[in-house]
């Protein structure tokens, strides 16, 4: 059964407002969410920040339920944290690093990754390998196949890049690495909420995503999914009482679920949002979502193709809802404030987000369009009516 466009409208307010194609920085939040997250803050106002806490308990662990049914995970492997990369931070700096290990990686990883990256080769001496991409810029399975030994500590890869379409082997990847026996994080920041992420299926050891994106949830939320297989390995880098109770004078003990991963205080009210997102993706039907947001995708392509001066940069023979292109003779970020003033957003993906895989390819600042089930077929058609000459 596919979406119904008119209803996933009608609780989308800023429908009314906006054609909105920034859903790859922050999607429109249906009116569930938004419901459930003003009532929340309404409540800590009337009655106490901690008393609401209590009285909306069961509300606050459904969350873990949600996320777990999203990624087809247990609850006891969820931690929900402020942001997408906090709970990747959490769980990179979680690894017990030494001098000569190994990480295998691509190039079209985003900064935020790759900065931590390039911090633990200074600091232990660890080395950062690329994996070299396939004909149609997708990670070369085979390649990475080819560059494990028995020094590659971590298999460290974005699901979905912040540019260029591009929907990598996450699945290929994780039987490799489920062979070789070597911890796979995934980076599905750009993925949750616009295609169905099952990490049973693809393998994972990690997993972390954001809730403002394509799930549709509120800013200022993220979750992180440990497997059980790896958990009691894993060390988070800082502790508080809520990730590791005090169990006596001089000593504590660690979490035996992925709630180690978190701290005591955090965004309730988003934590409620959160649930609530995840739910009505779910409702909504993961693979009808993804179904949609593609085929959007690829028509946005299409039409973009056709508009005189016009070059798409997506890659991947698999390609999601994520569309970036350039006009020849205007700077992205012009033709982005042009459409904003009609009521279009899109939004600039510049060469400091993913350094690798611009500079590889050559490219400069790109319009990135990102669309969402929400969307139209006529708003495909505006955007591209709408660019410069």
């Amino acid at each position: 059964m596919g979406i119904d466009v008119e209803k996933a409208r009608a609780d989308t307010a800023g429908c009314e407002q906006v054609v909105h194609f920034n859903n790859a920085g922050a999607s429109l939040p249906p009116r569930p969410v938004m419901d459930a997250v003003v009532r929340y803050l309404r409540m800590e106002e009337r009655l106490g920040g901690y008393e609401v806490e209590a009285a909306e308990w069961g509300r606050l662990e459904h969350a873990y339920e949600a996320l777990a049914r999203l990624v087809g995970a247990g609850p006891d492997e969820i931690a929900v944290v402020e942001n997408a990369t906090r709970a990747w931070d959490m769980a990179f700096y979680s690894l017990r690093w030494k001098e000569g290990d190994r990480v295998l990686t691509t190039a079209a990883e985003y900064a935020s990754n790759v900065i931590p990256f390039l911090q633990i080769a200074r600091r232990h001496g660890v080395r950062v390998d690329v994996v070299p991409a396939d004909a149609s810029g997708a990670p070369s399975v085979e390649a990475l196949e080819s560059m494990i030994d028995d020094r590659v500590k971590l298999i460290a890869l974005t699901h979905v890049p912040t540019q260029g379409g591009l929907v990598s082997p996450a699945a290929e990847i994780g039987r490799v690495a489920r062979r070789a026996g070597i911890t796979y994080l995934l980076d599905a920041c750009q993925s949750v909420g616009q295609l169905r992420v099952d990490v049973r299926e693809i393998g994972c050891d990690l997993l972390s995503a954001t809730g403002r994106k394509f799930l549709r949830g509120p800013r200022g939320t993220g979750f992180l999914y440990c497997s059980r297989r790896i958990l009691d390995s894993l060390e988070p880098p800082f502790l508080d009482l809520h990730a590791a109770p005090w169990t006596s004078a001089g000593s504590y003990t660690v979490r035996d679920d992925a709630r180690r991963f978190e701290s005591w205080e955090g965004y309730r009210a988003g934590k409620i949002g959160l649930a609530v997102a995840a739910d009505y993706a779910c409702d909504l039907g993961l693979d009808a979502i993804e179904e949609r947001i593609t085929g959007l995708g690829e028509g946005l392509r299409e039409r973009l193709r056709a508009v005189p001066g016009v070059s798409v940069h997506d890659q991947g023979t698999r390609r999601c809802g994520i569309v970036t292109f350039t006009v020849a003779g205007h700077d992205s970020a012009d033709v982005v404030a042009l459409l904003r003033e009609r009521g279009i957003n899109v939004s600039v993906s510049r060469p400091g987000s993913a350094r690798w895989d611009f500079e590889a390819r050559g490219l400069p600042p790109m319009v990135r369009a990102s669309v969402h089930y929400y969307n139209t077929e006529d708003e495909l058609d505006r955007l591209c009516a709408a660019l410069p000459a």
